[in-house]
């Protein structure tokens, strides 16, 4: 058996080594080479610098990647994408196909199915594309407006770096601390109120229950009470100093004629004075009326 040579081993492992590296390359570009893929054709006017291997997405979701990209030089402003899709996927009649530039400046590829179950494209046909408005063209034309508004911007941060370096600011501040801190503490106050409500609730609904306990033993104590007999006593009591007024004032008995009898009275005066007369003359002349004698002898 004849030995390989040295230059076969070399030329053996470059090819291996090349083959290699196309399967590596084509790995991360996302193609798969073992399985078939569906190659239709998009005719745009403009590419906005989509690049191969770039991926085509269809309702959002990933269906095959962009496999070459040719300019139309027999029909120019014509750029012809060929692109690969999985075979699974059946494209209605009517699809068209959109690029949209991302925020970071990719591209992509959008297929938009349209509604037509009973036309389908077979591969090799070519499907109408166009250019949506992305982010970044959405900035663009935004642009404009922005450079217009740069001015008002710079006016606007002037007055505003004014007004922060206004002392009334800091002041302002300083008092609306004052009134959040204050705001705090009675709202703790408040706290402690509703903390302590339930027990003062609990306290009054006592208090009820005990005035609605003295309430009943009141009503108890009332219909015990003979009402009616102690009224028809204080009537007849009434009665009976109505009729000894009555008789008093009608001049009858010794306490009427006494009362109402004028001569009466004047003669008790005068009686009350004579006595009191008397008794002054007593205590002025005594001898007059008491006599001692020692020896019993009388005084002439």
């Amino acid at each position: 058996m004849r030995f390989v040579s040295k230059e076969a081993k070399i030329g053996a492992a470059g090819i291996v080594a090349i083959v290699l590296l196309y399967y590596g390359i084509s790995f991360l570009k996302g193609i798969n080479l073992f399985s078939s893929q569906n190659r239709y054709y998009v005719e745009f006017a403009n590419v906005c610098q989509l690049t191969q291997s770039s991926p085509v997405y269809a309702d959002g979701y990933s269906i095959g990647l962009v496999r070459d990209i040719v300019y139309n030089y027999n029909n120019p402003g014509h750029v012809v994408v060929a692109i690969d899709v999985d075979p699974e996927l059946r494209i209605p009649a009517g699809s068209t196909a959109t690029l949209e530039t991302e925020m970071l400046g990719t591209v992509k590829m959008n297929i938009l199915l349209a509604n037509n179950p009973k036309q389908r494209l077979e591969p090799g046909d070519t499907i109408a594309g166009g250019v949506t408005s992305g982010l970044m063209d959405a900035a663009a034309n935004m642009l404009p407006a922005i450079e217009k508004m740069l001015p008002k911007l710079d006016s606007i941060l002037n007055a505003v770096n004014t007004l922060v370096n206004d002392p009334a600011l800091a002041n302002t501040l300083h008092h609306t601390e004052q009134m959040t801190s204050n705001l705090n503490s009675t709202t703790a106050k408040l706290d402690k109120v509703m903390n302590s409500l339930p027990e003062l609730t609990s306290n009054l609904n006592t208090v009820c229950l005990n005035a609605q306990s003295l309430t009943a033993h009141m009503d108890e104590k009332i219909q015990q009470l003979d009402v009616e007999g102690t009224m028809a006593k204080i009537n007849t009591t009434l009665a009976n100093v109505e009729q000894m007024t009555n008789k008093i004032n009608s001049k009858e008995g010794s306490i009427g004629l006494l009362m109402n009898d004028t001569e009466l009275y004047n003669n008790l005066n005068l009686t009350m004075a004579n006595a009191a007369s008397l008794l002054g003359d007593f205590k002025e002349h005594p001898k007059r009326y008491v006599h001692f004698s020692v020896f019993g002898k009388k005084d002439k």
